[in-house]
């Protein structure tokens, strides 16, 4: 079943949680690709330092000011996309980054997007999953409710999870240590930091 719009307006923590164990889908004119969400982090409001809101409210993070269960991706490191889902309230600018997945349903489509036959390598990062699922700017502002992206609830039971301080934020002082990354123990499709 597809998760509607109240899910996303919970606190950004319980939405980073709760997204564990749940679908990514993408539908795409060359196919359909799919994949267990089994790794996220948390970006919480104008005071997190490591959340790119912190920096006021921009052309880049005007989508995280919106609506929850919109998409918001931005660019990176000059290569990789990254992919977050707005959470929360209007103007309130938070966001989950979905940074791992494990690939379930068109998995051919995405060693070929990823030019790598290794399995445990096509989605095991935030670059990498948008590489494998055909993310970009295009999708910047997507209704996560919607069509094209968007996550299903397959009423499995919640998983082990695990909690930590998030990836590559040096830079927020006190507010690197949060332990607002999650991910599923035991799974070997998380991201290697």
């Amino acid at each position: 079943m597809k998760i509607i719009r109240p899910f996303y307006e919970q606190p950004t923590v319980e939405v980073a949680r709760q997204l564990l164990g749940r679908y990514l889908v993408r539908k795409h004119p060359d196919g359909l690709t799919v994949g267990r969400i089994v790794e996220t982090e948390a970006y919480i409001g104008p005071d997190d330092k490591a959340c790119h809101a912190s920096r006021g409210r921009t052309a880049r993070t005007e989508i995280m000011f919106g609506t929850a269960g919109h998409a918001y991706v931005y660019f990176i490191y000059g290569f990789y996309y990254c992919l977050n889902i707005v959470t929360e309230e209007k103007d309130f600018p938070s966001a989950v980054l979905i940074r791992a997945v494990e690939p379930l349903e068109g998995i051919e489509l995405m060693k070929s997007r990823r030019r790598t036959e290794k399995l445990h390598n096509l989605a095991s990062g935030p670059g990498k999953l948008c590489q494998a699922f055909a993310i970009d700017r295009s999708l910047n502002g997507a209704d996560i409710c919607d069509k094209t992206l968007y996550v299903e609830d397959r009423g499995e039971p919640p998983p082990k999870i695990l909690a930590g301080p998030r990836i590559g934020v040096d830079y927020a002082g006190e507010w690197k240590n949060k332990p607002w990354r999650f991910l599923i123990r035991g799974s070997e499709f998380v991201s290697r930091p």
